[in-house]
């Protein structure tokens, strides 16, 4: 019933993937690879995640034979990102200079046309000049665009077309065209010799800059991975006959001791031996108050001892440590996609072969019916619609956010699992939640024992009969046993009884200890003791019946605070439009207690866990769209059926990994944080959508020459180059507005 994505087996660096085409193209032609159980491209960062048993060989030769270039990524995630910069670093200036001298060329030409409007081929000097002018063009579009056409005839060679064909249609027609002035004018009419080198080379130059601003920007959408790296420590200092050794991180093993001094971060996931300290965990749970650390406690990878010395054991390490697991998902969540993409992916699949069909039928109309120069006006339309329509800024508009979006959930200890459940969240009618743990502290202290006798010899027996529970219920008595100082012995025949209680038998007592219906099922009466029950109840606590050898002899209470800024955080989702249901498997009374308190709308108490689960089932059969928060094993099934699952990070690693999204606090306002942080990049996917919508829809007419009959002007190839640039770094740069995206606790 989980909802978690396959695992990734490999992951490979791609080389000449520029759109969305693109990535259709590769995936598609990796998932018919024999084993391949699904294969993703992440287009903002370039690179491909295959799951399943294939080959890596097989993977790349399936890239190589879709026209692009794939190879496996070996190295530590570390020396990757670095390796990723370095290469963006290279590209970035490469782009520069392709730019820089693609744009030496044209803005000359072009200023020469602006003040001579001398660009036509009526004598032999024309075409010696222009022939030399033809020849440095050529070597633009070679050396600065080179890439650009090598792309389009992968492209053709594999039967479909891309982004680079319609550059490379687009420069190559229009100096194919200009040339063909130079070499041959007299077989052109006087009034179609103009020739377009400048456009050319500007086309070249301005695209070559708007990617370069691109990969500029697009550094900075992966802020998130980085900052997660960098809590990453290198060294760790283990104890080693005695002597404490610095060694690589990469050599510390399950089970080592290792000191950490006040300053330094934990090197690897551990429980503390010795010693005392404030931890900063806000890096991974957001939560800014430092935690106390003492023997028996656990440690995070990656968080900051502040002011004492402590002695660990190495518990998990390498990929194992929770860091390691949060950078992982929260990679994975990136290249995942979002339901609202396939739109986009489906327009793009069939964009390009539809452009060059306008393309033509634009040219052609302008060729036949159009005012003279006929020819010339053909090129001028069937370059700028070839330029303009280039569907990068389609390919970009989910990704970027996406990205952006999850990386911030990250650094406010909200941990996407995909896409779909980022974008789920934004439309959830009902949020139920989870009692114990989620709305309480989970840490219940005893507070009442109600009983005919001796009420340490009750508590000694019940105590016993729980000590080896892992229930926080469980634990307060145990707990409270050893503050008196009781003396516990070993339970016989124990018995859990999901959403009763326990049974076992004590020194040969048979001993029962749970709700009325675990005394129902022993066929033990509650007399009086129900009506002591329900008073303690209705005060909000939790009540458990004891019986010995069949027969009722006291009541026993614990309570669980309510967390501090529940309250807060309910008040929050609801401003934010959900509806807050409880679920438990608590008595009713103590859960409605909770419920008034809180002002909850609606309560569910004394439930099994498939009761959870039916619950949630009827509200979606209801048409309801619902978020569930949870943090035991019994919420499992309820996290798993829900349309977004929450899962409490201090939970049971089942219920992590049966939810969508995880809260590193223990905390609703989790919740509501990523709601709001769902919304944000929703919001802004749809104006990126919006925006390469609305751009390619206006400017493939214009670029047409729908607006000649009124202006009497057609739009430059020049200024669809740049256009077509701009609309991709706006793209990118508008994600990038998501990087200043603050849930509304802290503004």
């Amino acid at each position: 019933m989980t909802k978690e994505e396959p695992s990734v087996r490999t992951v490979f660096r791609l080389s000449g993937v520029n759109c969305a085409g693109c990535v259709n193209k590769i995936e598609s032609a990796v998932r018919q690879v024999p084993g391949v159980n699904d294969a993703r491209v992440n287009l903002a960062d370039k690179t491909l995640a295959v799951h399943g048993g294939a080959g890596a060989q097989a993977c790349i030769e399936a890239v190589r034979r879709a026209g692009y270039g794939a190879e496996v990524a070996q190295s530590s995630e570390r020396e990757q990102r670095a390796e990723q910069r370095a290469q963006d670093r290279r590209h970035y200036e490469q782009l520069l200079w392709r730019s820089a001298f693609a744009l030496g060329v044209g803005v000359p030409l072009m200023i020469w046309g602006l003040i001579t409007n001398r660009m036509s081929v009526n004598a032999f000097v024309d075409q010696i000049i222009w022939g030399v002018m033809g020849l440095i063009t050529l070597a633009v579009l070679v050396f600065c665009g080179g890439h650009f056409f090598s792309g389009a005839w992968k492209a053709l060679r594999h039967h479909s077309a891309t982004m680079d064909t319609l550059v490379a249609l687009g420069t190559g027609t229009a100096w194919l065209y200009s040339i063909s002035v130079v070499l041959v004018p007299h077989l052109l009419p006087e009034s179609a010799r103009h020739v377009y080198f400048e456009a050319s080379a500007m086309i070249i130059g301005l695209i070559s800059l708007g990617q370069a601003l691109e990969v500029r920007a697009r550094g900075r959408t992966s802020a998130a991975v980085e900052k997660l790296l960098e809590l990453q420590d290198t060294s760790a200092r283990v104890l080693q006959d005695g002597k404490e050794v610095d060694l690589p991180i990469e050599q510390v093993q399950v089970g080592d001791q290792l000191r950490v001094r006040p300053g330094e971060k934990i090197p690897v996931d551990g429980q503390v031996l010795e010693g005392s300290s404030l931890v900063d965990e806000s890096m991974l749970t957001g939560e800014p108050v430092p935690v106390k650390k003492g023997e028996g406690n656990n440690l995070a990878a990656g968080t900051l001892n502040k002011n004492g010395s402590l002695l660990f054991r190495a518990e998990k390490v390498g990929a194992d440590t929770r860091l390691a697991q949060i950078i992982e998902m929260v990679k994975n969540a990136q290249g995942s996609r979002v339901p609202i993409a396939r739109l986009a992916d489906k327009i793009s699949a069939i964009f390009v072969p539809v452009v060059m069909i306008i393309a033509i039928l634009a040219a052609l109309a302008w060729f036949n019916v159009g005012p003279a120069p006929r020819a010339a006006h053909m090129l001028v339309v069937l370059t700028s619609v070839l330029i303009i329509a280039c569907p990068c800024a389609l390919g970009l508009a989910t990704p970027m956010s996406v990205m952006v979006g999850v990386g911030k959930g990250a650094e406010y200890g909200v941990l996407v699992r995909n896409g779909k459940a980022l974008q789920q969240s934004c439309n959830l009618d009902v949020l139920v939640v989870d009692k114990t743990g989620t709305l309480t502290e989970g840490s219940p202290r005893l507070t009442n024992i109600d009983c005919d006798g001796d009420s340490e010899e009750l508590l000694q027996l019940l105590a016993s009969l729980e000590q080896g529970s892992e229930h926080p219920l469980a634990e307060a008595i145990v707990s409270a046993a050893h503050e008196k100082k009781l003396k516990l012995q070993a339970p016989s025949d124990f018995e859990a009884i999901t959403a009763h209680g326990v049974t076992g038998t004590i020194s040969g007592r048979k001993v029962l200890l749970g709700n009325s219906k675990l005394m129902q099922r022993g066929r033990i009466p509650l007399g009086s003791w129900q009506a002591r029950a329900d008073k303690l109840a209705e005060a909000g606590h939790t009540v458990m019946y004891g019986a010995i050898d069949g027969e009722l002899k006291g009541i026993i209470a614990v309570a669980d605070p309510i967390r501090d800024d529940a309250g807060a955080a309910i008040e929050r989702l609801r401003k934010l439009g959900l509806r807050i249901e409880m679920l438990t498997g608590d008595n009713r009374a103590s859960a409605e207690a909770v419920a008034k308190r809180l002002e909850i709308d609606k309560v569910h108490a004394e439930l099994l866990p498939e009761d959870k689960e039916r619950i949630v089932t009827e509200l979606q059969n209801g048409g309801e769209r619902v978020g569930m928060v949870g943090d035991g094993i019994n919420d499992a099934p309820a996290l798993a059926r829900a349309d977004v699952g929450f899962a409490i990070g201090a939970g049971t690693d089942v219920a992590i990994e049966s939810a969508d999204i995880t809260l590193m606090r223990s905390s609703l306002n989790g919740v509501a944080n990523a709601v709001e942080l769902s919304r944000a990049t929703l919001r802004n996917i749809k104006q990126n959508l919006f925006g390469a919508f609305i751009y390619n829809t206006c400017g493939i007419p214009i670029a047409a020459g729908i607006l000649y009959p009124i202006t009497g002007l057609l739009l430059s190839p020049i200024v669809a180059g740049g256009a077509m640039a701009l609309s991709s770094l706006t793209v990118v740069s508008n994600a990038n507005r998501l990087r200043l995206f603050k849930p509304s606790e802290l503004r």
